[in-house]
This record gives structure tokens, C-alpha cells and sequence, in this order.
């Protein structure tokens, strides 16, 4: 892949190695923050949870593992970046994002591309796991993606029927549910130290959530981010559909601060969503949904992000309180995006006390509000001056 060369070594590992117990186990507990607003308020990743990503090609599903990647930089995890059966073209752009970015550092890439023999990616996914855990074991924290894990299942069915094996749904033979779930069952979060994230990518057809292979990793992993053709075509990116994305575990590993400023926005959402479908009727709405029609949309707003822009968890606190507090309610949604940021710059260079105070923390107290609802006011004042 980097032109440098025979890689040394100096040990080597089994590629199949036994998952930890549930001895060795500890529930989750410490946050992965990805940086992307929507998955950290909503669908919450814990260090040593597996969360599937799921949706259609060519709607943002790598990008969102790479931001996660790249929003390592300097929180000590260390990522592992499995590609299989992917095209030699798209992983040479990945690498060379993760070089401009300086994520190569703490980053191994490793890659059984489409032209290599199917043998090749059937093993990379258990190959990439062995290197995490080496590190897992040291105590440190680390991050695997696979990408993707439909096309490991098709290189593991080749391999079956060319032996002759019996085919069963979809032609796939009938351990294919044991050779994913051994996979995924090898991250964890250890309590002697260390974990292993695992970020498992698979890609379905024309949004069929319910075809074999997505639907038997949706029961093995911990939760779902379900990234939605549709909102994508719309230009809500990220494109997760929030209703059908869960987090099974990450909510006991939330940061407080963001935990608290979040409470809401998920039935917010579900109720937008609801009243957009009533409302494209051409229905008279009252002053009630009307208003829940605007918050909605401001909440839509705030959820979208450029790829490659990343929060620290106190900007996401930061954001989703000028949302829960009404702060936004007078501000034009063109302007939403350029507000949110440049509120968080203001909070940072005029306020690093109160900055620092939610770091600390990991929290917005009720002081902290009664405090932080004046500096809103007036930078929303600021703002419309600017403007």
C-alpha cells in the first residue's frame, strides 16, 4: 500500500484467536467520541462496543468510520483499518486522507483488495483483529473498521461452493452466521485494561435492512447506524436515519454534559418527521406543530456536518444546549451552521473558564446554565450585528 518496502517483524500471532470471557469482561463504560454530533448525541459508541454501520453504496458509510479514525488523533486509541474486496483506486484516496490529516501515525491499514485471491479476504477481517488485540492486551485502546463485511461473506461463499459445500439462503453455506459473529466476538473491553471498538461495515441493496447477512451482524453487534439513501439525496449529511439507528449499550458510556443536552432530540426528531409528512398534504397546522415543525428543522440543521469537521464533546454540549434552550429559535436556518460554530469559537476565546469548567467536568450543571444563558444572549446579539 506505502511503496516502503518489506514490512519486519519481530512476533507473530494466530490469525484465529479465542474471543475474551465473560470473566475477562467489564460492562462499557468510557465513551468513543467520533466527532460527528449526530452519532455522539444519538447513537452513543462505548470503548469495546461493536456497531454495525449499514446502508447502500455510495452513501457515506466509510466516511463516517474515517472521521471516527481521524478524531483519534491525540485521545490515545490506537485504529486498525480493514479493507475488503474493495478497489485499489478508492483505498489509495483513503490513505493518502489519512496521511494529510497525520492519522497514519497511530493508524494500520490493512488490505485484501478485489483482485486479490478470495482466500486473501476471508482472512484479512481475523488478520486485522490479531493486530488490534496485540495492542488490546497492552491495555491500550483501539479501533477496528472492516469494510466491508458483505463483501467478506461473499469471498467466504466462493470459497464454500468451490468445496463443494451446501448452499443454503442466498447460496451462502450455513456457518456464514459463526464466521461473523466469531469475528465480532473478539472486541471487548477488558478489566484488566484495554479494549477493542469494532465498526463493522456492511453494504445492503435498494435499503433492504432485512437481507441474511445484514440482518445476522444486526443481531451480533451492539447496535446500528442505519445511513439512509434518501436523506443523503436530500443533503443531510451525515445520512443517518435516526429512527432506525440504535446504540444498544453506548448510552451508559455517554459524556454526561452531552447526555443531559440530548435528552430530548431523538423524540423531537420522530415528532418532526411525523409532522413533515402531515403537513406536505398542504394541512393547516396550528401555532403548536408549527412551532415543532421549526424546532425540528433547526435540529436537522444542526445535525449536519462536513466530512472531515469534527466536535470535541464539549462543542456538542455546547451546540445541543443553544438548541434545548431555544437559543436558535430567532436565527435564520441558513445561518444555523455558521452561528453553531462560531458560538463555540466565542465560548472558547472569551470564556475559556467556563470552556474548561465543562472539560473538567464532563458536564453542564445547573449553574453551569445559568451561567452559560447570558454568554448565548449575548453573542446572539454580536451576531446580528455582524450580519
Amino acid at each position: 500500500i506505502d511503496g516502503l518496502g518489506e514490512i519486519k517483524t519481530s512476533q507473530s500471532r494466530f490469525v484465529e484467536q479465542e474471543c475474551p470471557s465473560i470473566i475477562e469482561r467489564t460492562p462499557i463504560s468510557e465513551p468513543l467520541q467520533t466527532g460527528v454530533l449526530a452519532i455522539d448525541a444519538l447513537v452513543p459508541i462505548g470503548r469495546g462496543q461493536r456497531e454495525l454501520i449499514v446502508g447502500n453504496r455510495n452513501t457515506g458509510k466509510t466516511a463516517l468510520a474515517i472521521d471516527t479514525i481521524l478524531n483519534q488523533k491525540g485521545k490515545d486509541v490506537i485504529c486498525v483499518y480493514v479493507s475488503i474486496g474493495q478497489r485499489q483506486g478508492n483505498l489509495a484516496r483513503l490513505v493518502s486522507k489519512l496521511q494529510e490529516h497525520g492519522a497514519l501515525e497511530y493508524t494500520v491499514v490493512m488490505s485484501a483488495d478485489s483482485s486479490e485471491a478470495v482466500l486473501n479476504q476471508y482472512l484479512a477481517p481475523y488478520s486485522g483483529t490479531s493486530i488490534a488485540e496485540y495492542f488490546m492486551h497492552q491495555g491500550k485502546d483501539v479501533l477496528i473498521v472492516y469494510d466491508d463485511l458483505m463483501n467478506h461473506a461473499v469471498a467466504y461463499r466462493e470459497m464454500s461452493l468451490l468445496m463443494r459445500r451446501a448452499p443454503g439462503r442466498e447460496a451462502f453455506p450455513g456457518d456464514v452466521f459463526y464466521l461473523h459473529s466469531r469475528l465480532l466476538e473478539r472486541a471487548a473491553c477488558l478489566k484488566k485494561g484495554g479494549s477493542l471498538t469494532a465498526l463493522p461495515i456492511v453494504q445492503i441493496q435498494e435499503d433492504d435492512i432485512t437481507a441474511y447477512i445484514p440482518t445476522n451482524l444486526i443481531s451480533i453487534t451492539d447496535g446500528q447506524i442505519f445511513v439512509d439513501t434518501q436523506l443523503f439525496n436530500q443533503g443531510i449529511r451525515p445520512a443517518i436515519n435516526v429512527e432506525l439507528s440504535v446504540s444498544r449499550v453506548g448510552g451508559a458510556a455517554q459524556t454526561q454534559a452531552v447526555k443531559r443536552m440530548s435528552k430530548a432530540l431523538r423524540l423531537e426528531l420522530a415528532q418532526y418527521n411525523d409532522l413533515l409528512s402531515f403537513a406536505q398534504f398542504g394541512t393547516e397546522l396550528d401555532e403548536v406543530s408549527q412551532r415543532q415543525l421549526n424546532r425540528g428543522a433547526i435540529a436537522v440543521e444542526i445535525l449536519k456536518q462536513a466530512q472531515f469537521l469534527h466536535y470535541s464533546f464539549v462543542d456538542e454540549a455546547l451546540i445541543l444546549f443553544l438548541l434545548r434552550y431555544n437559543v436558535l429559535d430567532g436565527i435564520d436556518l441558513k445561518n444555523v451552521s455558521s452561528f453553531i460554530q462560531k458560538f463555540t469559537s466565542y465560548v472558547l476565546s472569551v470564556y475559556p473558564d467556563m470552556y474548561n469548567k465543562i472539560k473538567e467536568t464532563k458536564d453542564i450543571t445547573p449553574d453551569y446554565l445559568e451561567e452559560l444563558k447570558p454568554i448565548a444572549q449575548e453573542f446572539a446579539k454580536i451576531f446580528e450585528k455582524e450580519k
